[in-house]
């Protein structure tokens, strides 16, 4: 057994059956994306267009392609023919382009809301107030190559675990509000992104269903 499936087999053991891995591949080289394909893995997160555009057209296409990065509006073009969910809708901005993109493909691309809880300063990301403030019926309606399927955040890089806790409370918070409020109509909104190689554990604990996971599996990026 290569040391990717031994991980691989240590970590879904402590994951939930609800609880979907979306293996981060970003920065790791073909080859090993597919020996993670290879063990099983059908799901894996790129931050980078121009890379994912590379791996997509070497690796198997029943891959589920997930972007987890920030995502430039004359980036967005290139990846909305394939791409499975895309995790870092940060503003209205960028919802516009993926619409309009979407559009032009004749598809419905899959999103989650990027919300902004951690300490670190960042210039990515709804706050929850603005959430609930630009997340509105006729906004969902205007947007019918979009599909909002829940959100996407990150704790606070610290080892601080009740820091952690809290955040991810926040996140599940709001993914209630939006799920039982604006969302309530929307099946599909059902899917709240958090936790990464050092944290999700917590992040399952405090009602996540969707990990990001790294490091746990790959080991230290290729830079």
């Amino acid at each position: 057994m290569s040391t990717i499936s031994q991980r691989l087999k240590t970590l879904q053991a402590t994951l939930p059956p609800h609880v979907q891995l979306v293996a981060v591949s970003k920065f790791h080289p073909v080859e090993t994306l597919q020996e993670a394909y290879d063990a099983g893995v059908r799901c894996f997160g790129e931050s980078r267009v121009q890379e994912l555009n590379v791996k997509y057209e070497r690796l198997p296409k029943d891959i589920e392609w997930h972007f987890i990065g920030h995502l430039q509006t004359n980036k967005v073009k290139y990846i909305i023919p394939y791409i499975s969910l895309i995790h870092s809708v940060d503003s209205i901005r960028i919802l516009d382009e993926i619409e309009r993109q979407a559009a032009r493909q004749e598809r419905v691309v899959d999103c989650l809301l990027e919300v902004h809880v951690a300490q670190e300063d960042t210039k990515y990301g709804f706050t929850p107030p603005m959430c609930l403030d630009v997340i509105t019926p006729e906004l969902v309606k205007s947007h019918p190559h979009v599909r909002l399927c829940g959100i996407m955040g990150m704790a606070s890089n610290t080892d601080d675990d009740e820091l952690i806790k809290e955040e991810f409370a926040q996140l599940k918070h709001l993914y209630d509000v939006l799920r039982e409020g604006v969302m309530k109509n929307a099946s599909h909104f059902n899917r709240l992104s958090m936790g990464m190689s050092h944290d999700y554990l917590i992040a399952i604990e405090q009602g996540s269903n969707m990990v990001r996971v790294g490091t746990t599996i790959f080991g230290e990026r290729e830079y």
